[in-house]
């Protein structure tokens, strides 16, 4: 592995005190954890390096801002070793469930196993931009495992193709869903682009999910803050039950200083994607809690 490697940022250590409420039981669907490295070593294929950030820091922001459950997402930097999302999820009394990624040697046992330790979901990265690509094979291989347990597949998939793949997602026979708005930005086109079109019509089929986190990416690459209320809002508009929030710390890919979010700002979006409170309790506690089948 390059010793270029660029090093990642550590979130904010001191999240804010947010003005929104979360209610019991909300649910903060998309986090990772890394390391410490001589605990859970990093893959020689990441990426980028990244901090310290074990489960113990998060959960300690996660009462800070009100998040009572959560899915760990198994970070790239990790690569396929699972173990630090099983620690996370042992050490977190019941209140984590897990988030794989898509392996290749996985075998019908060994998700069974997973199943029984706590995870509910498994990952797909299709980014162009972070060397993935669509292999039809390994896609087909995920969705035959995952069907006996009925987990929710997550992808990681570029904006325009969303539309490519559509045909296929809506095939799979189990809860799909799209993250981080679809990685759709607003200033190709905003709502009347293609991406955005063909990302309503998958969550009218009543067989997808959109998950609206990472909002400072958006930000970063120069999306006005109002125009990501506007996806929101139109995602919750036509999916009200099919939304789902995460904080996506501790926010990878941040190589530069000054742009680390503070995660108290995050939460508090919401009360402008959703100023209804029903609303955001649909968000935060009840599609997730069915989702990731959460008793």
């Amino acid at each position: 592995m390059s010793s270029n490697l660029r090093v990642n940022f550590p979130p904010d250590p001191n999240p804010k005190k947010p003005r929104l409420k979360a209610p019991p039981g909300s649910w903060d669907t998309h986090f990772h954890v890394w390391g410490p490295p001589h605990l859970f070593p990093y893959s020689e294929k990441r990426r980028y390096t990244p901090p310290a950030a074990p489960v113990e820091h998060y959960l300690a922001v996660a009462r800070v801002i009100g998040l009572e459950r959560g899915v760990v997402v198994q970070p790239s930097a990790h690569g396929t070793d699972t173990r630090i999302t099983l620690d996370a999820i042992e050490k977190s009394s019941g209140r984590l469930r897990g988030m794989i990624r898509a392996d290749p040697a996985l075998t019908a046992a060994e998700m069974r196993g997973l199943h029984a330790a706590g995870v509910r979901g498994l990952r797909i990265a299709l980014r162009r931009g972070h060397g993935n690509r669509f292999n039809a094979a390994l896609f087909q291989r995920m969705v035959d495992l995952l069907s006996p347990l009925n987990w929710p597949l997550d992808l990681q998939i570029d904006d325009d193709a969303i539309a490519e793949l559509s045909d296929l997602i809506l095939k799979v026979p189990v809860p799909v869903i799209v993250d981080t708005f679809g990685h759709i930005d607003f200033r190709k086109g905003g709502l009347q682009q293609p991406a955005f079109k063909a990302m309503v019509a998958l969550l009218e089929s009543g067989r997808v999910w959109v998950k609206i986190h990472g909002a400072n990416r958006f930000l970063a690459w120069g999306v006005a803050y109002e125009d990501i209320v506007k996806m929101a809002r139109a995602y919750l508009a036509v999916a009200p039950d099919r939304v789902i929030w995460g904080t996506d710390w501790p926010h990878s890919e941040i190589f530069e200083p000054g742009q680390m979010p503070n995660d108290g700002d995050l939460i508090d979006m919401l009360l402008d994607y959703a100023p209804d409170e029903a609303l955001r309790k649909k968000i935060l506690v009840e599609t997730p809690s069915a989702l990731f089948d959460f008793e």
